[in-house]
């Protein structure tokens, strides 16, 4: 079903602090994620899901073993390389992460902004066209205080996929809502992120979510336990 790898993880290592506070946080972490693909990161708090999830995303430079992310090594890169990385990535947060003073549609053009060749008036047209797409077309002006806590995540999931990024890594995106407005949140962004052929890792708790995985890969104590279990498995873990 699916082709080359897009994340390709070989042997990676990963510390925080320095000295004697030196703490080992991933361990031997080797994972490959393909094209097209929606893999879905679970474990407990603390197990190193997030860490794995903003080295793949560039968000902080990986420093021991291998991690090539759309053919480019991640590993001891610079941080122009890793702007470079960046920009073909979309990223969805717990919290959002909405900027108060701006409008949704302000929002979601931040999405564009890192792309210097799309002009003013089209990111403006691309954003509106996304908030229309995500059921918000009549919010668009409206300023996240006046959104309810849904409508907020679907505006982070409109300012993830406006720029049609290969990569969407989406961070416990349902853990704020409840559970209709999570499966909504959930559906919207398999149905987009397929309608443009992305990559789609989500790091969640969320059980109800876990069937629109193509793979569930689980973390524990900084090692990738399994990155292939069925999800009935997972399911019949937690009941």
């Amino acid at each position: 079903m699916f082709n080359k790898p897009v994340i390709s993880i070989h042997n990676l290592d990963h510390f925080f602090g320095q000295g004697q506070l030196r703490k080992q946080v991933l361990f031997d972490i080797n994972l490959k994620i393909h094209a097209g693909e929606i893999v879905i990161m679970t474990g407990p708090s603390g197990s190193g899901k997030t860490t794995l999830l903003t080295l793949a995303g560039g968000l902080r430079s990986a420093q021991s073993g291998s991690l090539h992310v759309l053919g480019k090594e991640l590993c001891h890169a610079s941080p122009a390389e890793l702007v470079q990385v960046r920009r073909n990535n979309g990223y969805i947060f717990q919290a959002h992460n909405l900027h108060g003073s701006l409008t949704a549609l302000q929002n979601v053009k931040m999405g564009l902004e890192l792309h210097k060749n799309i002009s003013s008036k089209r990111m403006q047209q691309r954003a509106a066209q996304m908030l229309e797409q995500v059921g918000l077309g009549h919010r668009i002006n409206y300023y996240p205080d006046d959104l309810s806590g849904g409508q907020k995540q679907r505006v982070a999931i409109a300012r993830a996929l406006v720029s049609h990024p290969k990569i969407v890594l989406a961070d416990e995106p349902t853990a704020a809502l409840d559970s209709k407005s999570g499966r909504d949140v959930v559906n919207l962004m398999q149905q987009l992120a397929k309608e443009q052929s992305c990559t789609i890792l989500i790091v969640t708790h969320d059980n109800r979510i876990l069937d629109v995985a193509d793979r569930i890969v689980q973390m524990e104590d900084g090692k990738l336990v399994n990155n292939s279990t069925q999800i009935s498995n997972i399911e019949m873990s937690h009941r």
